[in-house]
């Protein structure tokens, strides 16, 4: 089966300054692809050349060299169109129409009229659990509720590739819950969902594969589990009731010790120490334990290494 989406050496130069105008390169040679059904997270830092990318999947802007394929077409196929949604990164709407009624809009684009119009606008609304709130006009909405309605413009029309810039942006953490399980329900579904973020645990929750791109430049790309390795690398104990006697003799000793609060403190032991000898030695000192935690490496850990190794490669040691 052929990829849904295909970037293959994709190039965007922008002029940049007034006299004497220079070129600034804000994607550089991006390739990667992604299956169908996949759920893909485009992952980077602001000015990474995230949203450009989305820009020129959604020919808002034009490439400066490379190739983009979209459902095995090109993104200017007319066909192709009806078959994807987007959400910009900050969707604006008609300030007057109320949530109803811009989603009927949308709808009219794609060709569905009266009561499947109404029904596909109601259970978007419903799944995005905008109440009453629907009938409202949309200057009263505030970011997060915007960013609902955005979503559900971007599926109206049932697309077989949705692509999100900043999904979870301005929502609180029930919402960005809702959308999460929206983006797992599309992947049930068979839909292929490529979205942009900085919200690292929301790609790791999320995604089969993520990339990760900075200066420009993919610097890594794969599935999650490969990029990261999850395998336990120390385990932190939260502990009550330790007096400094009491820390100073714990045997095995924590290899750092960190104060929560004036009865509560942090133990960190590597890997090689059991949980039952940590276990022990905080029972022995007359400790309380208040939980026990295996420490493994995220992709935060994995992003962040990666950010700052295309930072010293385009700096150069100083």
């Amino acid at each position: 089966m052929a990829d849904a989406l295909v970037i293959d050496g994709l190039t965007k130069d922008y002029k940049v300054g007034f006299w004497r105008p220079r070129p600034y390169r804000a994607l550089d040679g991006l390739t990667l692809s992604v299956a169908p059904g996949e759920v893909y997270g485009f992952l980077g830092p602001n000015g990474a050349g995230k949203t450009t990318t989305l820009k020129l999947l959604m020919q808002l802007v034009s490439p400066t060299s490379g190739r983009i394929e979209i459902l095995g077409r090109p993104p200017g196929d007319v066909s192709v169109k009806r078959r994807i949604g987007f959400l910009p990164e900050n969707p604006y709407f008609y300030d007057y129409l109320t949530a109803e009624e811009l989603l009927r809009y949308f709808a009219g684009l794609f060709g569905y009229r009266g009561a499947d119009a109404d029904a596909r606008v109601t259970r978007l609304l419903d799944e995005l659990k905008l109440g009453a709130e629907r009938r409202m006009a949309l200057r009263k909405f505030s970011k997060g509720m915007i960013q609902r309605v955005g979503i559900a413009q971007a599926l109206i029309n049932d697309p077989e590739l949705i692509v999100l810039d900043e999904p979870m942006s301005g929502l609180d953490p029930l919402g960005r819950r809702d959308v999460r399980e929206l983006i797992l329900r599309l992947r049930n579904e068979g839909r292929t969902v490529f979205f942009s973020s900085h919200i690292l645990s929301d790609a790791e929750a999320l995604c089969s594969r993520v990339g990760i791109v900075a200066r420009g430049r993919l610097v890594a790309s794969g599935a999650v589990s490969d990029l990261v390795p999850f395998g336990v690398k120390g385990w932190e104990a939260v502990v009550e009731g330790l007096d400094a006697a009491a820390r100073a003799q714990l045997s095995p000793a924590p290899r750092a010790l960190h104060p929560i609060a004036a009865d509560r403190c942090a133990l960190d032991y590597p890997a090689d120490v059991t949980p039952q000898a940590i276990v022990e030695a905080i029972t022995r000192a007359g400790g309380r334990l208040v939980s026990l935690s295996p420490l493994r490496d995220t992709l935060e850990d994995f992003f962040v290494s990666h950010v700052n190794a295309a930072d010293w490669e385009r700096l150069g040691p100083q």
